[in-house]
């Protein structure tokens, strides 16, 4: 199993090490055409539309992997054609309000993030790529079918029609609104590449069985599905105050020259992490699977050596970034990120605390505790928010590189103790698999 999760992660590392230099390039073109001024006001709208995306859309793909497994194993298509449509209109939902809230919130909030008021018109067209993010149906279907190299390809789409809209715009002189023209229709051609997959998937291996409507309504024949859906969903939602929430916050008290020194950053750090990270994905199938048929002894066996590897890697993360990051700004991204490098320190210590506990959510929602781990995230930012609101306005920049290490801290022992509590109430043999719902084939 440890070696079907490295395999997995393996192949969406190829993928994502192209899109990371992909990145890198297109960020780069953008901050030296833009100045660091204009472009730190193109990352908080980029910001503002993956928050308001984060908050709106529903982390369906966790529901596909959790209740599909059993299905698919057991050939009960008709079950699995009705999770999907279930999912899909989740997706649909998630669009549609996320492109009206999006829409709205960029007219009036606009101002307040820190946006130039000349801005807010192409703000709030950029709101509606909320619409092109929402892709967790075909998310979990490539998951769920071991795809991960269609996903790996589908990665690298959005950042190359970044890097080839940067590079025209970069040559024309071009100016804010033109990047934010490329970095919409990336959003568009990401979601068309992933859907178009999916679909491909689920049609050549015979998987779009005819659908009956279920007798006890949208998600019957699921138990807890409903919760299972909303608690994954806050879940991610809390999740964003690590992330797009601490750059629109930066933006408010600072301005978007220091969301941009942030952001990058952020990203150069990010960038380290992701090996390490990209073993999340490809371990929520393994886990899934383990933990529907039964076998405890092999789940818990996975989650150590998994646990273990990430610790490892934590470690150098740190080492590497104190090493070349500094040098990695001045040179990628110009003299004028210079100074971002004394944050970076403290973003990849953050960085490096997340991988350590890497393998400790996937197992709590694996294993029918996303409320667990709904309730720590939660605990976790109602502690983290008003300690960054205090740092950032008293240390600034090195305030908030601070509070992001603190909350990394605070949520690996939460998330740590919750799966030691896992553990010792758990039987040590092996349980029976999950049954087949009643009255379902």
């Amino acid at each position: 199993m440890l070696r079907g999760v490295l395999a997995n992660a393996s192949v969406l590392l190829a993928g994502k090490s192209v899109a990371a230099v992909l990145t890198l390039a297109h960020t780069a073109l953008a901050a030296r055409a833009l100045g660091i001024e204009q472009f730190g006001v193109l990352i908080l709208i980029h910001a503002y539309a993956q928050t308001i995306g984060d908050i709106c859309k529903f982390q369906s793909w966790q529901a596909i992997i959790h209740y599909g497994t059993g299905p698919l194993r057991d050939g009960r298509l008709g079950d699995f054609g009705r999770l999907l449509r279930f999912s899909l209109r989740l997706d649909l939902l998630s669009a549609v309000a996320g492109t009206l809230i999006g829409v709205a919130g960029a007219a009036y909030l606009g101002r307040w993030l820190g946006w130039p008021a000349d801005s807010l018109p192409a703000a709030m067209l950029y709101a509606t790529s909320v619409a092109f993010t929402v892709m967790a149906t075909p998310t979990g279907v490539l998951r769920l079918v071991d795809r991960f190299d269609l996903m790996a390809v589908q990665s690298n789409v959005a950042a190359l029609v970044r890097l080839v809209g940067a590079v025209a715009v970069f040559a024309s002189g071009g100016g804010l609104g033109a990047f934010l023209a490329v970095w919409y229709a990336a959003s568009v051609a990401a979601w068309i590449a992933l859907f178009g997959s999916a679909w491909w998937q689920l049609r050549r291996r015979g998987y779009l069985a005819p659908v009956e409507r279920a007798p006890d309504g949208l998600g019957g024949g699921f138990p807890g599905l409903w919760k299972f859906v909303w608690i994954t969903n806050f879940n991610t939602t809390i999740n964003i105050g690590f992330k797009q929430l601490t750059v629109l916050l930066i933006g408010a008290m600072l301005g978007p020259r220091e969301a941009a020194l942030f952001r990058v950053a952020r990203q150069v750090g990010d960038a380290i992490a992701k090996p390490a990270r990209l073993l999340i994905p490809a371990l929520y199938p393994e886990l899934a699977q383990l933990w529907s048929s039964g076998k405890v002894a092999d789940l818990r066996r996975l989650v150590l050596q998994v646990g273990l590897i990430a610790g490892g890697v934590a470690i150098l993360l740190v080492a590497v970034v104190l090493a070349a990051g500094g040098p990695l700004l001045r040179v990628v991204m110009g003299p004028g990120f210079a100074e971002g490098a004394a944050i970076m320190a403290w973003l990849v210590a953050a960085a490096a605390v997340g991988v350590a506990a890497l393998p400790f959510e996937p197992l709590l929602i694996s294993v029918g505790h996303a409320s667990s781990a709904l309730v720590i995230r939660i605990v976790t930012i109602i502690l983290y928010l008003p300690a960054a609101l205090v740092l950032v306005d008293r240390y600034a920049l090195l305030g908030a590189g601070i509070a992001v290490l603190a909350g990394a801290v605070m949520l690996f022992f939460g998330q740590f103790i919750a799966v030691l509590r896992w553990n010792r109430a758990t039987p040590r043999t092996p349980r029976e698999p999950e049954a087949v719902p009643k009255g379902r084939e």
